[in-house]
């Protein structure tokens, strides 16, 4: 009898391929199997054939089958799904490229996901070859069956089919692939590849005629433009992430580093809206009376504001320093589209013909702080790469035909620029699974210091048929015994490796390299002839024993001012020592992450009380919750008497003791919900929504509007953050009145209250087995002396996911609870700029009254 996963593993060489091969969460899997809801999930997969592959979990693994068309809501209409080999239960959240030469080539999205729930017996109904099931996902619901024909074929042949409820919808009413074709869990998307004849016309460079500058075009008549009343807020369109230049009619612009910002405009009012739907004309009044000189009648302009550089580059610093400092008159507002213009609503508009409008308004402008995003005729891949030489962010592409629509739509896709560089080719593995020659090729830089060949990663994405056979031919003559490198990898990346002399080269493009050299998420660009091998060596600064003393951001107004002087001081030991094997992100890496965003953390930390979940052998090791210093010597983190404890509690209330913590193998911070020397009156509540893994993100946001809607009528501000897991955590700050018991037992009420309501969606009783297809309202970490994650604390799961504070307004769009990490928190910020979610948390005065409790049923 063939074992689980024996066929999937067989055609898979996960050396070359990013998909998982499920080994290392197996045991964890099955022990937790019987502790949260049967998982199904669909991914769209542009392999041979775009298709989508259904995927159901049952008894370990995921039930696999392909179907062609995609789910369709027609109980009349019949898709077929060919069954395939089972998938290990971590491929559920698999996005990504699969190497050409390799089984399944191709793009790889998440399309939709959710719980299943089966109707009888789910192994009788798919040995029997008809099951009958429930659905809940993000796109899917209600009830669904899948099958077995008795069709001939190499696989056998399913139907799947929608059964006829209240989630049914005629076909020729509705497709649900093409209304909704992008990931749930990221912002990417697949742009189908086209094929056969139509692939070569689409490949040619896209051509668009010459603009007419300098004059207007009375009466210019725009096709499907409608007269409308202005209105009154505008939600911006958003870009899709792509991986590469699609095919097909785009248009292309530079992507700006910089502030994304609405105009509008009405009767010579000019208002200038963030993103988030904030108010920045002040901050930008030269820009306000630029746009309010162009003489509209009403408009809603879209662009970005940004300050360039000596080279006339986006510098993403000195836009801040712009705000911080007042100085607008170096903002350059960009404008790219215009939604709505003298009393006509554009947006049903091709994006082309909107464009060419905005072209022939701007034509009157005299500002210097105005400019037209101009978009470009030359070949995409040629911009793209002219972009990344630059330096630049990437490209913006805008489907030609296509409307305005105020959410994140593929049909506006933006391509990043990645890192490339030369590489020596020092050895490659054997194929596995349906590659032919080779499986990856494995890379060697020389260290600039030593001189030294050593060993930068390997690369196994980015060939085709013709590519790996002549590349092949020139690593078979090049074969030695041993490697050139003098530190080669070992364990599974030197199995089966193949040893060549250093004289190949290649260019090879890549999204980061680990502070040990090896590259990540590489792109095998072309063999390289034009450079002598000695000359290819790492670009790198100087290897650092210290944690680098970086500019700290400002902080923002009304939060506690952070000093990071001497943080420099601090000795990391052991700099190198990786601590999360996924992302190569080490020790040292940590320790920066923490000493930069203490501007951030420590006013969500000062005074209060800190346990710390250290990992001093990486989170794949032993982790340690603790709670006094005891006789461990914590740098820099301070202590404070606790009344009813005879050891003191700590404290990590500087940048100093950040770093030090970092250097004693913290991962985690964890907050009381009170401040010292007041430990026996809370200043906040916590309710942690705690869902079953299984279940559809879109519960997690349905619980959290529910939650904020119960606490809006109780009289309660609350402030949101995600976990930095599965979940995401309301904070409701108070006057300091009442003692922990009181706070405690008005949060289990709240709990017990929308549990009672909502006894399918929400569960006020701990434990696994208690939440199984619901949401655990965890209102236990409120009683003395127990702790939440705080504010921007990373989180010591894969990748270093961080807890971050959102707006409320930005919950609907919000794809995780774990979408920031130590290496994009960042970007999250500058994008924030001012405009922090918990600027008025520590000014918020409220009170649990008597009248609330009565409210909830408390006597």
């Amino acid at each position: 009898m063939a074992k689980p996963l024996e066929e999937y593993n067989r055609k898979r060489d996960f050396s070359a391929t990013p998909e998982p091969s499920g080994a290392a969460r197996r045991t964890r899997r099955k022990a937790a199997a019987a502790e949260h809801a049967l998982q199904y999930c669909i991914q769209k997969h542009d392999a041979t054939r775009l298709h989508y592959d259904f995927r159901l979990e049952l008894d370990g693994t995921l039930k696999s089958w392909a179907v062609p068309k995609g789910p369709c809501l027609d109980p009349k209409v019949r898709r077929l799904a060919v069954h395939v080999e089972d998938h290990p239960l971590d491929y559920a959240d698999f996005e990504g490229h699969i190497p050409e030469g390799h089984y399944g080539a191709g793009d790889v999205i998440v399309w939709d996901r959710g719980v299943w729930t089966p109707e009888g017996d789910p192994r009788e109904g798919y040995r029997k070859g008809k099951l009958k099931f429930s659905l809940e996902g993000e796109k899917l619901s209600g009830s669904w069956n899948l099958v077995r024909t008795h069709m001939q074929g190499s696989k056998e042949q399913w139907f799947l089919i929608k059964s006829n409820d209240e989630a049914a919808r005629p076909e020729s009413e509705y497709d649900i692939v093409e209304d909704q074709p992008d990931s749930v869990i990221s912002d990417r998307t697949i742009i189908p590849r086209q094929r056969g004849a139509k692939a070569t016309e689409a490949r040619r460079p896209i051509k668009t005629p010459a603009r007419r500058r300098g004059q207007k075009e009375e009466g210019q008549r725009l096709a499907n433009a409608r007269e409308a009343p202005m209105p009154e807020k505008l939600t911006p369109q958003l870009a899709t992430l792509v991986e590469s230049v699609p095919d097909g009619d785009w248009r292309y612009e530079i992507k700006f580093d910089g502030y994304r910002i609405m105009a509008r405009i009405e009767r010579g009012k000019v208002r200038l809206i963030t993103r988030n739907g904030h108010d920045w004309t002040a901050k930008m009044p030269r820009q306000a009376e630029a746009l309010a000189a162009l003489g509209l009648e009403s408009a809603w302009l879209d662009g970005e504001v940004v300050v360039l550089n000596e080279e006339g580059l986006p510098d993403f610093q000195a836009l801040q320093n712009a705000f911080d400092l007042g100085g607008s008159e170096r903002i350059v507002y960009y404008l790219f589209d215009v939604p709505y213009l003298n009393g006509m609503d554009l947006r049903e508009v091709a994006v082309e013909q909107r464009r060419a409008a905005l072209a022939a308004l701007m034509a009157d402008n005299e500002s210097p702080l105005l400019r037209f995003s101009e978009d470009f005729a030359e070949d995409p891949d040629a911009v793209l790469e002219s972009a990344c030489q630059m330096r630049l962010e990437g490209l913006i592409g805008k489907r030609a035909g296509s409307p305005y629509v105020s959410r994140r739509s593929s049909s506006w896709i933006k391509v990043k620029c990645q890192n490339r560089q030369e590489f020596i080719i020092v050895g490659y593995t054997d194929p596995k699974g349906a590659r032919n020659a080779f499986g990856a090729l494995l890379l060697g830089l020389h260290d600039e210091d030593s001189g030294q060949l050593r060993y930068a990663g390997k690369v196994g994405t980015g060939f085709n048929e013709a590519t790996l056979r002549t590349v092949y031919k020139q690593l078979k003559a090049r074969e030695i015994d041993r490697p050139a490198v003098v530190n080669p990898p070992t364990g599974a990346d030197a199995r089966g490796a193949h040893w060549l002399k250093p004289e190949l080269m290649c260019e090879v493009a890549y999204a980061e390299m680990t502070r040990d050299g090896v590259i990540r998420h590489s792109v095998f660009h072309g063999l390289r002839s034009d450079k002598p091998a000695k000359a290819i060596s790492r670009e790198r600064a100087q290897p650092a024993e210290k944690v680098e003393e970086k500019a700290v951001p400002k902080r923002r107004s009304g939060q506690a001012k952070a000093n990071a002087d001497g943080v420099g001081q601090i000795k990391i030991s052991h700099p190198d020592r990786i601590i999360d094997k996924t992302i190569g992100a080490t020790k040292l890496e940590l320790a920066q992450y923490y000493g930069r965003v203490a501007p951030w953390i420590l006013p969500d930390l000062q005074g209060r009380p800190v346990a710390l979940v250290r990992a001093p052998e990486g989170i794949d090791g032993e982790l340690f919750f603790q709670k006094h210093a005891g006789k461990l010597s914590l740098p820099h983190v301070n202590q404070t008497e606790d009344p009813e404890d005879p050891q003191p509690v700590l404290l990590v209330d500087t940048p100093e003791g950040l770093v030090g913590a970092a250097q004693m193998g913290t991962i985690e911070l964890h907050t009381w919900n009170a401040t010292a020397p007041k430990l026996e009156r809370p200043d906040r509540f916590i309710l942690d929504l705690d869902p079953d893994p299984a279940l559809p993100w879109k519960r997690m946001i349905e619980a959290t509007q529910l939650t904020l809607t119960l606490l809006d009528e109780l009289g309660l501000r609350s402030f949101l953050k995600t976990s930095g897991g599965k979940g995401i955590h309301v904070v409701v700050p108070l006057t300091r009145r009442l003692g922990w018991d009181a706070v405690k037992d008005f949060s289990q009420a709240i709990a017990r209250h929308m549990a009672k309501l909502m006894p399918d969606r929400f569960s006020a009783i701990s434990g696994p087995k208690n939440r199984v297809g619901k949401i655990f309202i965890d209102y236990l970490r409120n009683g003395r002396g127990a702790t939440s994650v705080a504010a921007y604390s990373v989180r010591a799961r894969e990748g270093l996911p961080v807890s971050v504070p959102i707006h409320r307004e930005e919950l609907a769009d919000l794809k995780g609870a774990n979408l920031w990490n130590i290496r994009n928190l960042f970007e999250r910020l500058d994008e924030l700029g001012d405009d922090d979610p918990w600027a008025d948390m520590a000014d918020t005065r409220q009170a649990i009254t008597a009248d609330m409790r009565r409210r909830l049923g408390m006597k």
